[in-house]
């Protein structure tokens, strides 16, 4: 049984970790799986880049570019959407590359950002061979937003999107769904699989894909790399103070709406106006970050900005009290499964699939949605009032029960089957 995962990278987002670490669980558990992307990141044996030369390279950044740039002229709303929604109106073909032509499964994750155009997909879903597809967001079965907010339009055909400038009925949304559809249309051969029940649910109420079969397996991570560390060497390493009370907030893109940081300085300001003895607490922030002005939050605060090491990764979970995520909508979020495999109580919102890993005050603190006194509360409780080490024990048996390479890999394989038995 041949597998080819395909994903825009093998690196630099969610997504990407996801599907490489997924990678490396099946092909521990003796799966002959290889990973097919447009940029080739690492330097993982297994995984195969299109990007090659100058020539493609060209051809990616311009098909990026006849993507990205007529939404930016003529219909994003503003800045804030610029990344929230994706047309898959140009893209590269793989249909004859050899890893889709000898591939027993094609498993499709997230192919956004001018890999895959929906030309490119329909491409492989006519194959006949058949298709495993993760959702990772919402794409999939919207007219093109990759997290929908409040819109429900998606039950039944895009339009009037928020997040057009020039939404109507037959805006870039509607247009969009419509091509989705015709993708679609008489398919039989498409399995989806969503990392959260949260969005398996959602997905469901689609009227995209809503007549497929919709399952949910949630994402692997590596146990042995991401696991609990001594906190006084991880930040000795740093140049933290050991009597510290560090709070860890972490994103991809700091600046993404999407992720919430506003309720993250109103949260810590709350906290320094508590009752609470705050004047050891300390801040460490990680991953991209272009505009937010760091100052703004009433604590030290170390930036350490993108962390592309796992073992790095780790070790800075290691050393933090608490991590908190401030995310609006949200899958099944790598940091917080990262986090807690480390041993590192969570705060976040009571949102997405996230109520999924956290169970309220047993490993962390789930607040009510879009609460900052919440989140606040939620730090004092773990800073101030928690059994720590119960909860850091308790983090850490989530992730074991649940989210180990084996457990993960075990439940795609019999997913693979049954769909290769039902050929």
């Amino acid at each position: 049984m041949k597998v080819t995962l395909i994903n825009t990278s093998d690196a630099g987002g969610g997504a990407p970790a996801a599907c490489t670490r997924l990678l490396q669980a099946l092909r521990l558990q003796g799966v002959d799986a290889s990973l097919l992307v447009q940029h080739k990141k690492t330097n993982n044996s297994a995984v195969t880049g299109i990007v090659r030369d100058a020539v493609s390279k060209l051809k990616a950044q311009l098909t990026f570019l006849a993507e990205r740039i007529p939404f930016i002229l003529f219909h994003e709303r503003d800045k804030t959407v610029r990344f929230a929604f994706s047309t898959a109106n140009a893209g590269t073909s793989v249909v004859n590359n050899a890893l889709v032509k000898n591939a027993d499964i094609l498993h499709l994750h997230w192919t956004n950002s001018g890999f895959l155009s929906v030309g490119d997909l329909k491409e492989l879903i006519a194959t006949g061979k058949p298709i495993v597809w993760t959702l990772h967001d919402m794409w999939t079965f919207t007219g093109g937003c990759h997290y929908s907010g409040t819109c429900e339009r998606f039950k039944n055909e895009c339009g009037n999107c928020p997040f057009l400038r020039d939404a109507g009925q037959n805006d870039l949304s509607h247009k969009g769904w419509l091509r989705k559809a015709a993708m679609y249309a008489g398919a039989k051969n498409i399995t989806f699989v969503a990392c959260s029940k949260w969005l398996a649910g959602v997905a469901g109420t689609s009227s995209l894909i809503n007549k497929f079969p919709i399952t949910n397996i949630p994402n692997p991570i590596d146990i042995d790399v991401f696991s609990p560390r001594d906190m006084q060497t991880e930040r000795e390493k740093r140049g933290i103070r050991s009597d510290a009370k560090i709070i860890l907030f972490g994103a991809a893109n700091i600046n993404d709406k999407r992720k919430g940081i506003r309720y993250l300085v109103e949260a810590l300001q709350l906290l320094k106006q508590s009752s609470k003895n705050t004047s050891n607490v300390e801040v460490v922030i990680f991953g991209k970050n272009k505009h937010f002005d760091v100052t703004q939050l009433p604590f030290t605060v170390h930036q350490l900005n993108i962390i592309t090491d796992e073992n790095e990764l780790a070790g800075v979970y290691g050393m933090a009290d608490v991590f908190v995520t401030t995310s609006l909508e949200d899958n099944l979020p790598n940091m917080v499964m990262e986090a807690m495999a480390c041993g590192t109580p969570v705060v976040a919102f009571n949102t997405g699939g996230v109520p999924e890993m956290l169970d309220h005050l047993q490993n962390g603190y789930l607040a009510d949605l879009a609460s900052a006194q919440g989140i606040a509360e939620g730090i004092t409780h773990i800073l101030y009032e928690a059994k720590t080490e119960e909860l850091s024990a308790n983090a850490r048996q989530k992730v074991l029960n649940s989210y180990t390479n084996e457990k993960v890999a075990k439940q795609y394989t019999e997913l693979y089957h049954a769909v290769l038995n039902n050929e």
